[in-house]
């Protein structure tokens, strides 16, 4: 009976897990280039998490040495991804003290190893590249996806600076606009529509300003590499299972379904 109530908790949760999500402002989430058979792509996101990531997020579900999986030898894991005194079979820890991450940041970084299935592909891509100036951060960076986030844009110089228009009414696109979506707010007892712009005024190693226009795209496959390098972390068997699925259902199909039909056929012959 417990675990009868335990996983319809579980089940409630999820279900308002998704509302929550559906029901935050920002703009709408862009489709991921999600490809884990791509294994350059998971290569280079892999390097960019141990980079950027991996020194104030941890990874306690992942080891090191899983990254075998994606073609890399052990040799190129401790020359390359390893920074710290880890071994390749430890753990993806921080040294960041929760204490002090909570001082420094103001609040602990959380866990990244599920991020990708908690918070779906389309969220971090979007996320990833919807990080603007904001002076009345205690980072100077915010979030369009994620407001008043705690964390600051680590790969601010490949994309460069952006900032946050907010305008009444439908507003035309001025200057470099990267993104633009509209909401609804009530203002003097009145519901108007607001537009937001990010605008990139600085551009980055993988940005350009070409005649007032923003130039996004190596900066778009930076952010598509790491959300799929975060897809892959999140369960780093499910190329393997899909691969095993398919392969169980060709056996089904070509060797099971005709012995059984031919068995079928025996058994039957004798009735008639």
């Amino acid at each position: 009976m417990k675990n009868t109530f335990a996983r319809l908790f579980a089940a409630s949760a999820l279900v308002f897990s998704f509302h929550a999500f559906a029901d935050e402002e920002g703009p709408a989430l862009d489709p991921a280039p999600v490809n884990l058979q791509d294994v350059e792509s998971l290569q280079r996101g892999a390097k960019l998490f141990t980079n950027y990531c991996l020194s104030c997020h941890s990874a306690q579900a992942m080891r090191y040495n899983r990254l075998t999986d994606l073609g890399l030898s052990v040799d190129q894991i401790k020359d390359n991804l390893i920074f710290t005194g880890a071994k390749p079979g430890d753990l993806m820890k921080v040294g960041m003290q929760p204490a002090d991450a909570k001082v420094w940041l103001g609040a602990p970084p959380p866990d990244l190893s599920v991020i990708a299935r908690s918070r779906s592909a389309d969220w971090l891509y979007t996320y990833l590249r919807s990080f603007y100036r904001d002076p009345s951060r205690p980072t100077g960076w915010n979030n369009a996806v994620f407001d008043k986030v705690g964390m600051p844009h680590v790969l601010w110089q490949q994309q460069g600076e952006q900032v946050l228009n907010v305008v009444e009414g439908d507003a035309p696109a001025k200057g470099a606009v990267t993104r633009s979506w509209q909401e609804e707010e009530t203002k003097e007892g009145k519901k108007v529509v607001v537009t937001h712009q990010l605008v990139l005024t600085k551009a980055g190693t993988q940005t350009a300003l070409v005649d007032g226009k923003a130039k996004t795209l190596d900066f778009d496959n930076t952010a598509a590499d790491l959300t799929n390098y975060l897809v892959w972390m999140s369960e780093p068997a499910q190329v393997t299972r899909e691969r095993v699925g398919y392969g169980v259902v060709l056996f089904l199909l070509f060797v099971l379904a005709p012995l059984a039909f031919f068995l079928k056929k025996e058994y039957w012959s004798d009735v008639h």
